[in-house]
């Protein structure tokens, strides 16, 4: 049969061009319900979600904590830039020689790295080191995007360390506040975090920026009345005493006598908040606004200050303390010797136990305590600082001699260093009582009248003498003037009050003529055999307060002894 060409019917050609354009149609409709239609199942909104899923990540912008600054800007605290590495424990594909150099890097056993990989290996997340200093970044150059990454953080750092870590305070590795100020105004300090949407290849490492979402907003800047200069001073004064008498704790503050502004705040002991790998919690504390204590013969100037109101008396006044004790019911109050016959002025000079407690006993019972409450003394202070403590002033419907006769010599009531501190700032601004303030920007509230501005001047003069000629002698500086009392008070143990055990206090005020500030210094169990507040705290008093004269610029309000003759020098000492 020969071959013959096959003649293809028109039909089956018109059928299979058909089915061509109609295969052709099929795939424009697909690619256009695939690329075009938002609407349509499994479009192309389904497939950009699914390709969003596999390679565009929302990660977060850290925000800058806002710095902690000393008045005239000098940082107390700021945030510094690090790098934390972390790991997907579902991606990490290192093999045994590069698990062993990463741990080498991190400073971690082997078994303990991979212990971490292991436990959590249903995790997506885990850090591996956080904190480190950027420049370690090429250390782990080699690792990244095998299921290791590196992320950027913030770590809180402390330039004056331990000089001003329990006012400070400390933040968490997270950047939240623990302690002091850090914690009191946290919620000032801390940052907004924005977040940002990036696109990541297959390793996780980020090939492109896609947008911001929201912007990261730092946080607020903080600053302090403090005065590094006077904190670096009176830390280096206070640490000094504590050590060289073996005591157990000790605190300082000094303010400003008329805005109220603190101006340096230490404890001892203390602790570095930039390495807080062996911190001790008693070294945490804000002794000077968190710890209560009885004041003793500090508040012996109040007792003379409420003796002036009564009208009864003025400082030349006499008070025959002879023999040189005095029993009231099954108590013994004595003084060290017979001193006879003492003027106000000269019981306080010489601190006398019995001349105060005849003074107390003569006045109405509540007129001490009255005056104590006016001078802030029972109240809270009000800087703010977290544990701030009211300490107490007794308050009695029937007063037994005995407890008037303690009061007036600083027993049986319990104030803080703050408070203390506020109070005799009275003596120094003419009778009115200022709020302290640690924050510069805190409004400055009116100062109230306590107390009558001549009869304080009276208790000013008086309190100098008591450096000139008394107890306080070891608080005097060189070309000024200084006011303030000494103040030794036993410690209370278990069983009442230790026969042994101290505190030592001093209260101060300089320049004598015209106060600028006020400083209290109380340094706790000193071991010993100088013990007293004229011997342990008045010493730290002088040394604080002769650098906070020259740093403050403040002017001499006496000349310098040195320079007059001897018989002169005397005059100008009384």
């Amino acid at each position: 049969m020969n071959s013959a060409s096959v003649s293809i019917p028109a039909w089956r050609r018109v059928l299979l061009w058909l089915a061509l354009a109609l295969m052709l149609t099929a795939v424009v409709v697909r690619i256009v319900t695939l690329q075009v239609w938002p609407d349509y199942e499994r479009g192309f909104s389904f497939l950009q979600a699914q390709g969003a899923a596999r390679s565009v990540r929302t990660i977060d912008i850290p925000a800058v904590r806002g710095m902690i600054l000393d008045r005239d800007g000098r940082p107390l605290a700021v945030s510094t830039p690090v790098i934390s590495l972390w790991a997907d424990p579902q991606l990490v594909s290192l093999d045994e020689g590069e698990i062993a150099s990463l741990a080498e890097r991190l400073e971690l056993p082997i078994d303990a790295l991979e212990l971490k990989l292991n436990e959590q290996s249903g995790r997506r997340f885990v850090y591996l080191k956080r904190g480190m200093i950027p420049a370690r970044r090429a250390e782990f150059e080699a690792f990244l995007g095998r299921g290791v990454y590196l992320m950027e953080e913030f770590r809180r750092y402390y330039p004056t360390g331990e000089v001003s870590a329990q006012l400070v305070g400390f933040t968490d590795i997270d950047e939240r506040g623990q302690e002091g100020v850090e914690l009191s105004l946290d919620q000032h300090l801390r940052g907004t975090a924005g977040s940002l949407r990036v696109i990541r290849d297959l390793q996780g490492q980020v090939v492109e920026t896609a947008e911001v979402i929201e912007a990261a907003h730092p946080g607020d800047d903080l600053t302090l009345t403090i005065d590094s200069r006077l904190q670096f001073s009176a830390y280096r004064e206070l640490k000094a005493a504590v050590l060289a008498h073996g005591a157990s704790s000790g605190s300082l503050v000094t303010m400003d006598v008329h805005s109220g502004e603190i101006l340096a705040m230490v404890n001892q002991p203390a602790f570095n908040p930039n390495n807080r790998s062996a911190i001790q919690p008693a070294a945490v504390r804000n002794r000077a606004v968190t710890d209560l204590f009885e004041p003793g013969s500090t508040i012996k100037a109040f007792t003379l200050l409420a003796a002036l109101e009564t009208g009864r008396y003025r400082p030349h006044s006499e008070i025959d303390t002879s023999p040189g004790r005095l029993r009231i019911d099954n108590k013994l109050i004595y003084d060290p010797v017979n001193y006879g016959v003492l003027t106000l002025q000269e019981i306080l000079a010489k601190s006398s136990q019995v001349g105060t407690a005849r003074i107390a006993l003569d006045l109405n019972p509540d007129d001490l305590a009255s005056l104590l409450q006016r001078v802030g003394l029972g109240g809270i202070p009000g800087t703010g600082f977290p544990g701030e403590v009211a300490g107490s002033v007794p308050q009695r419907y029937d007063w037994k001699p005995i407890e008037q006769a303690t009061l007036s010599y600083g027993y049986g009531l319990s104030v803080s260093a703050m408070q203390l501190a506020q109070a005799y700032a009275v003596f120094g601004n003419g009778g009115l009582l200022v709020a302290p303030r640690l924050y510069k920007d805190s409004p400055l509230m009116p100062a109230q009248r306590v107390a009558d501005e001549g009869l304080v001047g009276e208790v000013l003069e008086m309190l100098r003498m008591v450096v000139d000629q008394g107890t306080g002698s070891a608080a005097a500086i060189a070309n000024y003037g200084v006011a303030g009392k000494t103040g030794t008070v036993h410690l209370i143990g278990d069983e009442g009050y230790e026969a042994h055990k101290y505190s030592a206090v001093f209260a101060g005020l300089a320049p004598a003529d015209s106060p600028r500030i006020v400083t209290v210094v109380v340094v706790n169990d000193p071991q010993t055999d100088d013990y007293s507040g004229g011997k342990v705290a008045a010493p730290v008093f002088s040394a604080t307060t002769e650098a906070a004269m020259r740093i403050l610029g403040e002017v001499p309000d006496r000349p310098a002894l040195s320079s007059l003759s001897p018989a002169l020098a005397q005059g100008v000492l009384r």
